[in-house]
């Protein structure tokens, strides 16, 4: 497997893995060892969904120094994670909707970790076997909201607050790959997942030591400096080397 989405045509939804823009259909379970059909479906008529549907979406925070610095807050001595609704799921192309527009909401581009097998109590030497691959993220922040409360899972989890997508690389190598984040087309993020202070078999460890974690789990691990906000009218373009980019408007 490669680059692998989730779609629809009509009522039918399905996996398929993506090649040079055309779609082959996953036959059997996609965590498994599925096979794939030897003709590409009819694009006309197909919509690119979240490419997976978890049961829980985690975030990771203050993972590269440089935000640190800029949101004025120490290093943690470990992974600082909490959970997000998977009701703010919005697939590649979606619009997010700003709830609050006299608040400040800010873009937050990141590399998220996609589960493929049940864990508990991962160690930190096997935990890559566990990762079914890797997609791009957003981790939209209500940043007035966070900034009034100790806890942040309200400020990022209203609705249409986590883009995902538009694929899961199931092949990607997460260690030294360009993050940016482009504004109507200005760069605005622009780092390397090189600069992650606990790195992606570490994360996956050490939430895995705190609740079991299921095929499909989303690990959202981190956003660079360079965070601002946003306006109703905003292209959003994440971009991870290697990777398909996420586009999304504001509204």
């Amino acid at each position: 497997m490669a680059a692998i989405g989730r779609f629809q045509k009509g009522d039918d939804i399905f996996h398929a893995k993506v090649v040079d823009g055309e779609l082959f259909r996953v036959q059997g379970d996609v965590f498994g060892a599925p096979s794939f059909d030897k003709k590409p479906i009819p694009g006309k008529g197909v919509r690119t969904l979240i490419p997976v549907v978890p049961s829980k979406v985690i975030a990771v925070g203050l993972n590269y120094a440089d935000h640190a610095q800029e949101t004025g807050k120490p290093l943690p001595k470990e992974p600082l994670f909490w959970f997000k609704s998977t009701a703010s799921l919005i697939p590649d192309g979606g619009t997010i909707e700003v709830p609050f527009p006299e608040h400040r909401t800010d873009y937050e581009a990141e590399l998220c970790i996609v589960i493929g097998r049940r864990i508990r109590n991962v160690t930190v030497a096997a935990a890559a076997r566990y990762i079914f691959g890797y997609t791009t993220a957003q981790d939209i922040t209500d940043r007035t909201i966070q900034k009034a409360e100790s806890q942040w899972a309200r400020s990022k989890s209203f609705d249409t607050f986590t883009p995902v997508g538009p694929y899961v690389d199931t092949k990607l190598d997460p260690r030294d790959l360009t993050i940016q984040l482009f504004q109507n087309g200005q760069l605005r993020q622009n780092s390397n997942t090189s600069q992650l202070i606990f790195n992606c078999s570490q994360i996956v460890s050490f939430i895995s030591t705190n609740l079991t974690l299921l095929p499909g789990d989303l690990i959202l691990t981190g956003t660079p400096s360079g965070i601002g906000p946003i306006q109703s009218g905003d292209r959003l373009e994440a971009r991870i080397q290697g990777m398909a980019p996420l586009v999304n408007t504001v509204r």
